[in-house]
């Protein structure tokens, strides 16, 4: 094998440091430079190759992007951040500075909307449908007239714990993470199913601070669930294509639902966009050609299923109902428009929803590219100008994309439709520091009819066989992104990058080199925006105190070690939050045992300084988080607590975490409420 080839460096994929369930299996099969080749390059040019990467940091952060001179190299004290770091955790609790408090919010099964029905381990799917769902991700808090006590929330639900979700069902089972349970005869029952699909999607909600402090869900008219099954309006240049024919939309222009809602973003009109990523698991193909399996390039390139049940056998429910028969994607019909050959490729879009409206459909935002989503980051909106925002695809040695609007910003007039004309971007970085915006459109970068693209309908329904063809850089999971509001830099998590095979591993070098992730950053040309140039470098190497690097050159210590970065946000100060994922194979295990549960630090990106902030519970992952405009109340997103637990142990009733609500109790995602008990700015 070369050593340049570390696509497999995990004969398992799943085995790898930051797996997580329902991951795809990697599927870039194209010749393009992955970005280790690009960093090791770079580094070689500088004489640093021969001590590896982390060796090589001095030369190369802070090349080309900052401007920040003595800052960058300073290593006084952070101004912005003032608490004292958290020390690493292990146990089943939340962790936050002295001076601060938490309280819990939103939990997954709390009632919003209908009658409000209350949670219990029966809930039925029905009821699902008018509570938080499971799994909770990206989330923002839509201020009501400005107010920091009184808003909309917004809140993501990625995936499900079936286990968990169906917990008195499934009581006494030795089951897995990712597994339901099929019926002898082969089917699922239909309520599994139906609740299953409504704690998937986003729950939008009316939260209020309380007068003892704490924050509560209200009713309101607008408290809705936005799930698997929702109608959704499909727009852009892919609305109405052939491809996108269903026996439910046969002319292509509408589907049902959005799923696996992974990172979100905040429109410059004040709408929510929620990010469809691991979508592709949850359907199967069973058709072949010549005895093996048949699936068009729009699922093969994807990860769609071959043969197989689906992620959770949706299409096994019993009653053979239209709404879960579709996630069988084979070829039934005589046509596109009576079977459902074509459903997957209605998922893997940017979904815009209005939180304030809920009579509007939620629309399918086809120009942002079709492809595992984490999230979507705008630069700040300039009336006159483009709108620009980002988006990575969170799967292995998958892309870095960029949108730029055909029209300018207009306030108070600019809506949704912006996102529907412009130009799609795929990233390219170059070892000198530079980079390029690869365009993806009809005639460019070699997307012409006669290499398999038709028409820009085609371009966005195959975005990653397009951005393979344009030569883009194949990253390593980018994750989220965030605009520093100070500078305009943008900086993205990738969550790994490692080099070393496993059978490469010997007793020496026990791990495959750079398991811990790192986070990049760029600045446009001119500091445009729109500009299809850029320069790069690297803020910080991830790791132990003995493979990691800020950009100023010192590596992290006992106060800010972490692995994984996953989340980021920036504040109104330029503070940058990183959350981690360390995958749950790993946590708290080999050379993760140092890092202890996923966490949440705190960055000043001008001195490079970080701190961590908050630990979490047990098996869970950092995921989500905002403030109220007046940054005295912070939100914070906990996923899936519980989930290292054992097969083996689920079936004994021996759960690693009963967070939040203690004693025997399953385990709940929810939102973590953060105040200082001076009323002050969180983080300051």
């Amino acid at each position: 094998m070369s050593k340049h080839d570390y696509e497999h460096d995990y004969a398992d994929f799943t085995s790898s440091p930051c797996y997580e369930p329902g991951d795809e299996v990697p599927s870039n099969t194209s010749k393009n430079p992955t970005f280790y080749e690009v960093v090791e390059a770079r580094a070689s040019r500088r004489t640093f190759v021969a001590g590896g990467l982390a060796a090589a940091i001095t030369s190369m952060f802070g090349v080309g992007v900052s401007t920040r001179g003595a800052l960058a190299s300073s290593t006084a004290p952070s101004a912005l951040l003032g608490f004292t770091p958290v020390p690493v955790s292990e146990d089943d609790a939340i962790h936050v500075p002295e001076g601060y408090d938490t309280h819990i919010l939103a939990r997954w099964g709390d009632p919003i909307s209908g009658d409000m029905p209350a949670f219990h381990g029966t809930n039925t799917g029905e009821e699902q449908g008018h509570q938080v769902g499971q799994h909770h991700d990206g989330q923002h808090f839509f201020a009501i007239d400005g107010s920091s006590e009184d808003g909309i929330y917004a809140l993501n639900h990625e995936y499900i714990e079936p286990r968990f979700l169906h917990a008195e069902a499934y009581k006494g089972m030795a089951l897995s993470t990712d597994e339901v349970v099929v019926e002898a005869d082969g089917t699922r029952i239909d309520d599994h199913v139906l609740k299953e699909m409504n704690a998937h999607g986003v729950a939008i909600f009316r939260t209020t601070k309380q007068e003892d402090g704490s924050w509560a869900i209200v009713a309101d008219p607008r408290n809705r669930r936005v799930t698997g099954l929702t109608h959704m309006e499909i727009g852009g240049p892919a609305r109405g294509h052939a491809k996108l024919v269903t026996k439910y939309s046969p002319d292509g222009t509408a589907t049902r639902g959005t799923l696996n809602n992974c990172a979100h973003g905040v429109t410059p009109w004040n709408t929510y966009l929620t990010c469809e990523e691991n979508w592709a698991g949850y359907f199967t193909n069973h058709d072949q050609a010549d005895g093996r399996p048949n699936l068009p390039r729009e699922h093969a390139r994807y990860g769609v299923r071959a043969g197989r049940m689906s992620r959770y056998g949706w299409e096994l429910a019993a009653g053979g109902a239209d709404q879960y028969a579709r996630f069988d994607a084979s070829s039934k019909g005589a046509s596109a428009a009576e079977d459902y050959r074509n459903e997957p490729n209605t998922f893997g879009w940017v979904v815009e929803i209005d939180p304030f409206d809920p009579a509007k459909a939620p629309v399918k935002r086809t120009h942002l590219g079709r492809f595992a989503h984490e999230g979507v980051v705008f630069h700040p909106a300039v009336a006159g100008k483009p709108v620009v925002c980002y988006s990575g695809d969170d799967a292995r040695f998958e892309y870095v994309y960029k949108f730029v609007s055909r029209d300018v910003y207009e306030p108070g007039v600019s809506d949704g439709s912006m996102l529907d004309e412009g130009t799609l971007y795929v990233a390219k970085f170059n070892e000198d520091g530079t980079g390029e915006w690869l365009a993806l459109a009809p005639g460019r970068n070699g997307l012409t009819a006669e290499a398999g693209f038709a028409d820009m309908g085609d371009i966005l329904i195959n975005t990653r066989l397009a951005a393979d063809m344009a030569g883009a850089t194949k990253m390593d999971r980018p994750e989220w992104g965030a605009v520093d509001p100070a500078t305009g830099e943008v900086y993205f998590t990738l969550t790994n990058n490692t080099r070393r095979t496993e059978a490469q591993v010997d007793a020496a070098n026990p791990r495959a080199q750079n398991q811990f992730g790192q986070i990049i950053r760029w600045r446009e040309n001119r500091d445009d925006p729109a500009a299809t140039t850029f320069t790069w470098d690297l803020f910080v190497i991830a790791g132990d105190v003995n493979t990691s690097r800020t950009f100023t050159g010192h590596a992290l210590n006992e106060d800010n070690i972490f692995a994984c970065p996953d989340g980021l946000w920036f504040d109104a100060d330029s503070r940058l939050w990183i959350q981690t994922d360390i995958g749950e194979s790993a946590q708290n295990r080999g050379d993760m045992t140092p890092m202890g549960n996923n966490a949440m630090l705190a960055a000043d990106p001008r001195t490079a300084e970080i701190r961590r902030f908050l630990t979490g519970p047990i098996g869970q992952e950092v995921t989500g988080v905002i403030t109220t405009p007046d940054q005295r109340t912070m939100f914070v997103g906990i996923q899936h607590p519980g989930a290292t637990t054992t097969p083996e142990d689920h079936a004994a009733g021996n759960l690693v975490s009963h967070w939040p609500d203690g004693g025997n109790a399953v385990p709940r995602s929810a939102l973590v409420v953060v105040t200082r008990r001076d009323g002050g700015i969180i983080g300051a």
